[in-house]
């Protein structure tokens, strides 16, 4: 109902701006919800803590479906704008895939976390050794993954790369049809280049069709795989590393709109250079 009105570029512009802004409140609630579990670490409330911690990560889950269900709706009316996103910096187009993150991108940062986290685990212990105060640091962290967590992430690792690649194949091969019949035939014949032609509207149409259904096939892959993420991950663990999952999307976008803005007075910069020389 509030996308009533809206062209169809609004009203994806639109459902990109609502789930950023629930991004930046899950941020939130993430935060308020470890901090309350740490504090309780080792008393009786640690367990309904966790509690509440697995429904926040299942909120969360479901938070992204709703979202790649929208996307899967207005996908259907206008699919390209998903891989090419004017909402998005360049600095998150040159990174995009599929119209979103690869999912294989979740291992990486569960990796990164791991290894983080234990250098971190390191200093403190050494701290300690020196005396230092290391309380309110306790809890689960990526750092205290068991062998049999490892194990299960990774062999979804490799699954998920594996359907990547089918999917990557797919929309090489749809790529590839735009220098096929009937397109490169009508472009090669006209006398007049871009006319409106019944031909190319329907087999660019098809194609639309096909990228939102590798669209959907993509969302769907990365739901899945953040979700088999968070099952094997303790409650703690899963509400860290959906936060520092969170944290990236969001900085990525800010720090891509800074360098963005940076290259705007580059550009102005070496235009005043260039009139100060022609005046001299």
């Amino acid at each position: 109902m509030e996308d009533k009105g809206k062209n169809i570029e609004q009203a994806q512009d639109s459902c990109y701006h609502g789930w950023m802004s629930l991004q930046s409140q899950r941020v939130l609630d993430l935060k308020q919800a470890l901090a309350q579990r740490r504090s309780h670490e080792g008393t009786a409330d640690a367990a309904a803590d966790d509690k509440n911690l697995r429904e926040l990560t299942q909120k969360i889950i479901g938070d992204f479906k709703d979202y790649a269900g929208k996307r899967a709706n207005l996908s259907h009316r206008s699919s390209s704008n998903y891989y090419a996103p004017s909402w998005n910096t360049p600095l998150e187009n040159a990174l995009i895939w599929m119209g979103g993150c690869r999912p294989s991108s979740f291992f990486r940062l569960v990796y990164a976390l791991c290894g983080s986290q234990t250098e971190i685990r390191v200093t403190q212990f050494l701290r300690n050794v020196d005396g230092y105060d290391t309380s309110g640091s306790g809890g689960a962290s990526l750092s205290d993954l068991t062998a049999e967590q490892l194990a299960k992430i990774n062999v979804l690792h490799v699954k998920i790369i594996d359907e990547e690649e089918k999917m990557t194949k797919k929309v090489s091969s749809l790529q590839e049809d735009a220098a096929d019949i009937p397109i490169s035939t009508v472009a090669y014949a006209e006398e007049h280049l871009g006319e409106p032609n019944l031909a190319v509207d329907q087999a660019l149409d098809k194609q639309e069709e096909a990228m939102a259904t590798l669209l959907a096939e993509a969302d769907n892959l990365r739901v899945y795989t953040l979700s088999k993420i968070i099952e094997t991950l303790a409650p703690m663990q899963a509400a860290d590393f959906l936060l520092a999952a969170k944290k990236l999307h969001l900085s990525m976008h800010a720090w891509g709109a800074l360098r963005d803005r940076r290259r705007r007075e580059c550009i102005i910069d070496a235009a005043d250079d260039a009139r100060g020389k022609e005046e001299k």
